[in-house]
C-alpha cells in the first residue's frame, strides 16, 4: 500500500481541511462536497484524511464491520454475540464514476433466492465503507440514480437491496466526501442540499505559497516514506485531537441563543427546508468540540454558516454558490451578537477557523508560515492552493473575455462588443426520434435500467432486474422433467429473464450559432442569446451534454467542446462578440466534425443539432451551395436537427427554412420558440427525420 501524502503537510486550504476534520469528529454533519478547479489538492486532502481516522473494533470475520460491543441485529452475516473483536484501521473506499448499482449497494443471488429461499448476498461498496470514509471523485459525473442511492444510505445509516420482494438490509454509516470540478457540470440543487458542508477551493496566486506546494510535492515524490516520517508528530497530534473531540462532543451544549442565531441565519438567507438548520447546529457543535469547548459560541455559528449555506443559496443553475458575509454578520449581531473577544480578524490557526494545523513544531522542510497563515490569505487571495503536484490554475479557455483576439473574424472584421442575453424563458422539449441506449437523462426515449417495464429477455451477464412473470413462464413447462414434488418452483439459471425497461436518456445538444454581422443588431442578438440560454437551461434540467460552435468572419470555431458543464456554455455565450461575414458552410462542417469525434468517444449518446441563424451565407465562391452540401451531411447521417430562424424585417427570404430542409430537420422562428406553439416542434422534428430516412 502506498504511503499517502500527510494531511498536515497540505499547504493552505484551511476551509477544506477544517470541513474534513469536522466530519471526522462528527459524521452526523453529513459529509463534504469539495468544489474546485483541477490541481487544487482535493483528492490529496481526502486521501490523506484516512490516515488520521481512529482505528475501529470490528467483529472478526464480519463483512459488514459490525462493532463487537453492539453488533447490528439485522447484519446479513449475523447474529453476532457481544464480545471482543479485532482492531483495524478505518477504511477509505473509493466509488468509481462508472460503477454499477450492484457494485454500490451489493448484489443478491436471485436464482438461489427463488429456488432455495436463501438470501445469498455479496456486499457492495456501501458495506465496505461502513464506519470509514466513502470517497466519490467527480461526483457530478456519477449517474443520478447512483447519487440518490448513495445519499439515501448516508442519511439513513443503512443500505437496502430489494429484488422482487426479497430484501437485505445492513448498516452503512460513513463519512461521505465528494469532489467535483464545476467546469465539468453541476450537481442538481436537490443533490447539493444532501451534502452537509461544501467548500470552494482554488489555486493560490501567491508565489510563496505555490513555491511551497512544489517543494513539498517534489520532496514527497522523491521519498514518500521519509517525507511522511518528518510529519509523523503533526499527524499524531491531529489524530489525538480528533479522538479527544469525539469524546467531548456529547458534552457540548448548544444554547438557545446559538439556536436562535442558526434559525435566524437560515431564514435570512431563504434556504429551503430545515436541513440547513440541522446541519449548522451539528457543525457548530463539532466546531466547539474541535476547539476543546463545551459551549457553542457565535464564532462557531458563523463558521458553520460559511460551510453549510453557500451551496444552498442557488436559485437557478447558473448561480454561483456564495454567501454575503456582511449580511451574515448583521444577522448574527441582531440575534445575539458576536462575542466581545471576537475583535481580532485573524483567527487562531488552531481555533475554529484554523483548519486543524498542528502545533508550531513542524519539520524543517517547509516554513510553517506558508501553511498556517491561512486566515490572512483567505481574506486577500481566496482559497489556497493544495499539494497534489498537478498544474494549478483553472481552464482559462473556460473564461473568454469579450472582444478577445483569436476569435474568428477578430479584430479588423467589423467586430462589435458582446451584448447581454435577453431574459430566458421556459421551452418545451425537443427530443431525438427513435429509441436510444445513451446515458440516463430526461430528454429522449431510451432503453434504460430504470423506467417502466416493456418486456423481458435473457440476461446478458449479471441479472439486475428480474422479470418475475417471464421467469415463471419459462420455468413452468419443465417442472415435471425436473422432478418437482413439492410446492416450490424448480428454477434454473436458463429460466431467468431480465426485465427490459424504457426511460429517458440525455443527449448531446450541439448549438451552432451565427455570430456574423447580419446578426449584429443589438436587440436581435440579445434575443438570440436569450433563446439559446433558455435552451441551455432546458439542457441542464434534462442532464444533457452541450457543445457550442460559432461562425463569423472567415471561419468557425468550437467555442465549447461537448461537456456536461452547461454553466461553461452560458459563460461562452454571454461573452460571444459578433461581426464579419457569414461562413455558414464552415460552421456546419465544424459541427459535423465535432459530432464525428464525439461519436467515437461516446457512441451511445445521440446528438441534437440546434442551428441558430438567419440562413444567409456569404464569403467565398458559391457560399449558399456549399452550405447546402454541408447540411446534407447531417441528413445523410440522420442527425436530428432544428433551425432557429433569426431573420427579421418586413422582407424575409426564407433561407433558414431552406437550410432546415437540407438538414432534414425543421425550422422555427424566435417568436415560435418563445411561445406555446413550439409544442408541435417535436412532431415536426420526428416527421422531418422520417421523411429524410
Amino acid at each position: 500500500m502506498s504511503t499517502p501524502f500527510p494531511f498536515t503537510a497540505v499547504v493552505g486550504q484551511d476551509d477544506l481541511r477544517l470541513a474534513l476534520l469536522l466530519n471526522a469528529v462528527s459524521p452526523a454533519v453529513g459529509g463534504v462536497l469539495v468544489r474546485g478547479e483541477k490541481g487544487t489538492a482535493k483528492s490529496t486532502a481526502v486521501r490523506a484524511l484516512s490516515a488520521l481516522m481512529p482505528e475501529v473494533d470490528v467483529v472478526a470475520g464480519c463483512r459488514f464491520s459490525c462493532a463487537p460491543g453492539s453488533p447490528d441485529p439485522a447484519c446479513p452475516d449475523g447474529p453476532h454475540e457481544v464480545g471482543p473483536g479485532v482492531r483495524r484501521p478505518a477504511r477509505m473506499v473509493e466509488l468509481p464514476v462508472g460503477a454499477s448499482e450492484d457494485r454500490l449497494v451489493g448484489a443478491l443471488d436471485i436464482e438461489r433466492a427463488l429456488a432455495e429461499g436463501v438470501k445469498a448476498f455479496e456486499p457492495g461498496l456501501l458495506a465496505d465503507a461502513h464506519r470509514g470514509i466513502l470517497y466519490v471523485d467527480e461526483v457530478n459525473l456519477l449517474h443520478d440514480h447512483l447519487v440518490d442511492l448513495l445519499l439515501d444510505a448516508a442519511a439513513m445509516g443503512a443500505s437496502y437491496v430489494e429484488r422482487e420482494g426479497v430484501s437485505v438490509r445492513h448498516a452503512a454509516r460513513f463519512l461521505l466526501v465528494g469532489t467535483m470540478n464545476p467546469e465539468e457540470g453541476e450537481l442538481r440543487p436537490q443533490l447539493l442540499d444532501r451534502f452537509g458542508l461544501t467548500v470552494e477551493v482554488a489555486a493560490s496566486r501567491e508565489p510563496d505559497q505555490r513555491v511551497e506546494v512544489v517543494r513539498r510535492r517534489l520532496a514527497y515524490d522523491d521519498d514518500p516514506e521519509g517525507f511522511a516520517a518528518r510529519w509523523a508528530d503533526e499527524e499524531s497530534a491531529v489524530r489525538a485531537r480528533i479522538v479527544a473531540a469525539r469524546e467531548l462532543l456529547p458534552s457540548v451544549r448548544l444554547g438557545d441563543g446559538a439556536l436562535r442565531q442558526i434559525a435566524a441565519t437560515c431564514a435570512a438567507f431563504e434556504v429551503d427546508g430545515m436541513r440547513a438548520d440541522i446541519v449548522m447546529a451539528r457543525t457548530a457543535t463539532a466546531l466547539a468540540a474541535w476547539d476543546g469547548r463545551t459551549d457553542v459560541l457565535a464564532e462557531d455559528v458563523r463558521q458553520a454558516a460559511l460551510l453549510a449555506l453557500p451551496h444552498r443559496r442557488r436559485r437557478n443553475p447558473f448561480d454561483a454558490p456564495g454567501l454575503d458575509e456582511d449580511k451574515l454578520d448583521e444577522t448574527l449581531e441582531e440575534f445575539g451578537g458576536r462575542n466581545e473577544d471576537e475583535g481580532d480578524d485573524d483567527p487562531d490557526p488552531d481555533g475554529p477557523g484554523g483548519g486543524g494545523q498542528p502545533p508550531e513544531n513542524g519539520p524543517q522542510d517547509g516554513p510553517q508560515d506558508a501553511s498556517q497563515d491561512g486566515s490572512e490569505d483567505r481574506s486577500q487571495n481566496g482559497p489556497q492552493d493544495g499539494a497534489d503536484g498537478s498544474e494549478p490554475g483553472g481552464d482559462e479557455a473556460a473564461r473568454p473575455q469579450a472582444g478577445e483576439s483569436g476569435q474568428p473574424g477578430a479584430p479588423g472584421a467589423g467586430e462589435q462588443q458582446a451584448v447581454r442575453a435577453g431574459e430566458p424563458f421556459r421551452t418545451k422539449v425537443l427530443s431525438v426520434p427513435g429509441l436510444g441506449e445513451g446515458a440516463a437523462g430526461r430528454r429522449s426515449r431510451a432503453r434504460t435500467e430504470h423506467g417502466r417495464t416493456t418486456g423481458a429477455r435473457r440476461p446478458r451477464g449479471t441479472l439486475t432486474k428480474l422479470h418475475l412473470a417471464a421467469t415463471v413462464q419459462a420455468a413452468a413447462p419443465h417442472q415435471r422433467a425436473r422432478g418437482r414434488s413439492g410446492r416450490g418452483l424448480v428454477v434454473r439459471r436458463d429460466d431467468l429473464r431480465q426485465a427490459t425497461r424504457e426511460g429517458r436518456e440525455g443527449n448531446l445538444v450541439l448549438f451552432v450559432v451565427d455570430a456574423s454581422g447580419s446578426m449584429a443588431a443589438r436587440q436581435r442578438m440579445s434575443a438570440v442569446k436569450g433563446a439559446v440560454l433558455s435552451l441551455l437551461l432546458d439542457a441542464y434540467q434534462r442532464r444533457d451534454k452541450v457543445g457550442l460552435v460559432t461562425f463569423r468572419g472567415s471561419a468557425a470555431e468550437v467555442a465549447l467542446p461537448p461537456t456536461s458543464s452547461v454553466d461553461a456554455a452560458a459563460v461562452r455565450l454571454e461573452s460571444l462578440p459578433t461581426g464579419g461575414r457569414t461562413p455558414l458552410a464552415a460552421g456546419l462542417l465544424k459541427a459535423h466534425d465535432v459530432l464525428r469525434v464525439e461519436r467515437l468517444r461516446d457512441p451511445a449518446r445521440r446528438p441534437l443539432v440546434v442551428v441558430v441563424t438567419d440562413g444567409r451565407a456569404t464569403g467565398g465562391p458559391e457560399p449558399v451551395a456549399l452550405a447546402g452540401r454541408a447540411a446534407r451531411l447531417f441528413a445523410a447521417d440522420e442527425v436530428a436537427s432544428v433551425v432557429v430562424d433569426c431573420e427579421s424585417g418586413p422582407v424575409r427570404l426564407g433561407l433558414a427554412g431552406q437550410l432546415a430542409g437540407e438538414l432534414g430537420g425543421t425550422a422555427v422562428t424566435l417568436d415560435e420558440l418563445r411561445a406555446d406553439s413550439i409544442a408541435g416542434l417535436v412532431r415536426d422534428v420526428q416527421g422531418s427525420n422520417r421523411r429524410a430516412a
